[in-house]
């Protein structure tokens, strides 16, 4: 094809240079994420400050911590408190609270916000019984009004951005979230998170995406959309980006013990190739150092002791490897966990993965 002036133009060039000047950045505030950002979900006793390092080094784009519980936080309790730790090298970074009064979500909005994170996130979709029946997290779900009612007055009671994770609803009988999704964007929250289940299902059955579809489909919603629930590989994430539209992925039980699916992801997006799985080096060099952030940060004891959940995925898949995992979970001395360490290292080298 030529111009008005006879040159000819490059008709692809110029589409996919036009693309490139074109692709939608995600923001939540003025927070830059990206054009697809992968988010690391808030996991109770697992998205800690130890495990968010790994993870954040292996290319998760925002992070949030566990979910702090707003009664613990106005009444100063030392295990909520000490869930405020946030570190520059992980922003942005979202601090989680839930609860179910008004009146302490807005008061523990503040004083979390008091700890400097990028974002102020609320948890609507807790399924267990300790909290859900008690009408937080995704008891809330019984009552919409209260969520929005709840909702508006953290986003006055703070200065940063103020997002949501929820699911579904309570049960099939009860899935209103493109109302919720809509109410809880007019009220002011700047991003949600979706865990494509209900209260219900638990973590039980597949989690139903459609629902998100229909969302990033109504014109009304600005706000992004990013989906939550059973993105487990690349092929799923890339899959699921394709097919429902959402802006985003936040990951959560596929990243305990394996950190690498992030940077994994991305590379099959970008290229539609697999990297290679860590080898056992690397394996033991991130767990050795997700140990040593947990001993510190947690004191011996208790460092030792809420490791052992990860282990297993770490080294998943490893032939003959029970002694060793038997002994990573039953030892509560540091030093001998890194013997053990040392050991696999040196005895699993040759092992391909």
């Amino acid at each position: 094809m030529k111009d008005n002036d006879g040159n000819v133009i490059d008709i692809q060039l110029k589409t996919v240079i036009f693309a490139k000047k074109n692709k939608r950045v995600i923001k939540i505030g003025d927070l830059n994420l990206g054009e697809f950002p992968l988010l690391l979900a808030p996991m109770e006793d697992v998205s800690d400050p130890p495990f968010r390092a790994v993870c954040k080094s292996n290319g998760a784009d925002l992070m949030y911590t566990e979910f702090i519980s707003s009664e613990g936080l106005i009444r100063d309790a030392a295990k909520s408190v000490q869930k405020l730790d946030v570190y520059d090298y992980e922003r942005p970074i979202g601090i989680q609270i839930f609860g179910n009064e008004i009146s302490s979500m807005r008061e523990a909005a503040a004083i979390a916000e008091e700890a400097g994170p990028d974002i102020l996130d609320i948890n609507y979709g807790c399924p267990v019984n300790k909290v859900a029946c008690k009408g937080a997290g995704a008891g809330i779900l019984l009552d919409i009004d209260k969520m929005v009612a709840m909702t508006a007055e953290i986003v006055k009671a703070v200065k940063i951005p103020v997002t949501v994770k929820t699911r579904l609803g309570w049960d099939e009988n009860t899935i209103r979230i493109n109302e919720v999704t809509e109410r809880l964007q007019d009220v002011g929250i700047q991003a949600i998170s979706i865990h494509a289940r209900t209260r219900k299902q638990m973590y039980k059955g597949e989690a139903d995406w459609s629902y998100l579809a229909e969302i990033k489909k109504n014109s009304r919603i600005k706000i992004p959309v990013f989906g939550n629930g059973d993105i487990d590989s690349p092929e799923k994430a890339k899959a699921y980006k394709e097919k429902y539209g959402v802006d985003g992925l936040m990951i959560g039980r596929a990243a305990i013990g394996y950190p690498w699916i992030f940077n994994e992801i991305k590379h099959f997006m970008a290229t539609g190739k697999f990297l290679d799985a860590p080898d056992m080096e690397e394996r033991v060099k991130v767990a050795r150092k997700h140990l040593d952030f947990s001993v510190e940060w947690k004191g011996e004891k208790l460092g030792v002791l809420e490791m052992r959940r990860h282990y297993t995925n770490y080294f998943r898949g490893i032939p003959h490897f029970k002694p060793y995992r038997t002994a990573l979970v039953t030892t509560d001395d540091y030093s001998e966990v890194n013997e053990i360490l040392e050991d696999i290292s040196r005895v699993f080298v040759d092992e391909v993965l």
